[in-house]
Parts: structure tokens; sequence; C-alpha cells
């Protein structure tokens, strides 16, 4: 899968030496650049997707000066103290560059969606939300420089290396720790929370089992088995405790009638409705309902 990063970008002072030099990977894109600065360089910078700016190398007496507004004071970057910084996807930034003749560094972009479903897993929300400015970190630039030198040479590897480099450097950087092995034969979490989350927005009609096999990449054998190891249930009663969930939240309510509700949650009739309530609740849906309004 081809990724494109989507950047806005208001630069000035810079002069690029070679040209791009880019390389996409599955989900991830990795540019290295080589510049000349001016007596002042520097701009505004902001990406739909996150990224790693890594700072290689850099020429002159001074520091480029990172900071997360136009006003704000800025703080240097320095390629043995501070090469390295995580930015979140939609963060703004500002970079203020003087004194510095040259500079080599890299970006990465990646798709967040892409890199969960090729691990197998979500990453945790906040870890992508999270920015980490300015830090350093001897395994990741080891890593970083190997991935530079892949991408400037004439004659690159097999596109496996330098896709596993970029996988491992991300890895690090978002502390992806190992994660216990999920039941033999369950979905990964990607695929459970696709799942899920499709059953519950269509819970009132009639799904069938191929969308759901669909969704993850799945045989309808495969899924219906894998979705019943993660979850101890079927698709099906899992959809119909969705259905019933949502007729909890209306009976609650009381301002529509049994019938009403019944066909709003995807039941033939009130009769119909009734009966699984009761199977599934002990109760009839009027008796629940007066009990939660005591």
């Amino acid at each position: 899968m081809t990724f494109q990063p989507r950047m806005q970008n208001a630069i000035e002072g810079f002069s690029v030496v070679g040209g791009l030099r880019r390389r996409n990977w599955n989900g991830i894109t990795a540019d290295l650049w080589d510049v000349e600065c001016s007596a002042y360089a520097g701009g505004h910078y902001v990406a739909r997707d996150p990224r790693l700016f890594i700072l290689l190398d850099h020429l002159g007496r001074g520091r480029p000066s990172v900071k997360l507004s136009s006003t704000a004071a800025g703080a240097p970057q320095d390629r043995r103290a501070s090469p390295i910084s995580y930015i979140p996807a939609e963060m703004e930034l500002w970079v203020d560059i003087r004194d510095v003749q040259s500079m080599r560094h890299l970006d990465i972009h990646f798709d967040a969606d892409v890199l969960g479903q090729r691990l197998m897993e979500d990453i945790d929300p906040q870890k992508l939300k999270d920015p980490q400015l300015l830090f350093f970190d001897q395994r990741i630039m080891a890593l970083a420089e190997l991935i530079a030198s892949e991408i400037a040479s004439a004659a690159p590897l097999h596109d496996l290396y330098g896709d596993g480099l970029a996988l491992s450097l991300l890895i690090d950087v978002l502390k992806m720790a190992k994660t216990p092995p999920r039941k033999r034969g369950a979905l990964a979490s990607w695929q459970l929370r696709r799942a899920t989350e499709f059953i519950e927005d269509n819970c009132a009609r009639n799904i069938r089992l191929y969308e759901l096999a669909e969704l993850t990449g799945l045989s309808q054998s495969h899924f219906s088995h894998s979705f019943k190891a993660s979850t101890g249930t079927s698709p099906h009663d899992w959809q119909m405790n969705a259905r019933l969930e949502r007729a909890k939240q209306l009976l609650r309510n009381e301002a529509q009638a049994l019938t009403a509700i019944a066909v709003e949650t995807g039941f033939s009739d009130q009769a119909h409705f009734t009966r699984v309530f009761r199977k599934h609740v002990g109760t009839t849906p009027a008796r629940w309902q007066r009990s939660q309004c005591k």
C-alpha cells in the first residue's frame, strides 16, 4: 500500500541539495532531506498524519529552534542531545534556524490505521496524541541512520529491509510493548473492534455474515469461529444483545410505545420483541420498564 503524506507548510530560507529522496513502504513514507540554509531559515508546519522529524546532521554554530506557536519561546534541537521529535497529526510546529549553514534530516510519516492493522493490534490513542519533542535515543538514532543510508543508496535492498527498519523505529518511538498472545483462533484487536462497532451501528437491520467477514478480511467460517473464540458468543447473539441494549435505552425514556420500540430495534413485532427480551433479560419489556421507573 503506497502511503502519501499530507502536509502543509510555509517555509523560507532553504535550498534543497540533490532533490527530495523518498521511499514508500506499507503505510509509511520516509523522506531524506539535505538542505542549505540562509542566514535565517524556518517556517510553519502541520501534517494530517503523525510524523517523526529526526535531525541527522547540521553544520554551523547555530541550532534549529523548535516552538509550538509563532510567539512561543523556542527550544534548541541538537544532533547529539535532542535530535528526535514525534509530532502528532494536526499539531502545528514552528522552526527558526539561524547561523546554520546546512542540515540533513529524516521525515517519517505514517498512517496509524494501517500500522495498527499490520501489527495486529490497536495503537494506544493517547500515545498517538502526545507529542514527544526534542529527545535522544541511541537505538532510534541507529535505526534512523540505517533508514537514511537505504534511502540514499543507488542500489537499495529489498523493500522488506527498509520497511522493517521503519516499522521497528515506529514501534520503539510509540513504546509498543509485546502484548499477551491472544486465544488460539481469536480475532486481532482491530478485527474485533471493527466487527463489534459495525454490529452496534447496524444492529436494527439484518446483518449478513459475509459483511462482517469482509470487514475483517476473513472467510465467513473463519470469522464466525474467531468471533466466538474472542467473545464467547456468536455474531448473531452479539447483535441480539446490541438490539436489547438499544431497546433498554428507549424503554428508560418512556416516550415510545412498545410496538414502536420493537420496530425501531429490528424486531418483527411486539410479540417477537417481548419473547426475545424475556428470554435474555428474564422479564418482559413492560415489567423491566416499570422496575426502572421506581
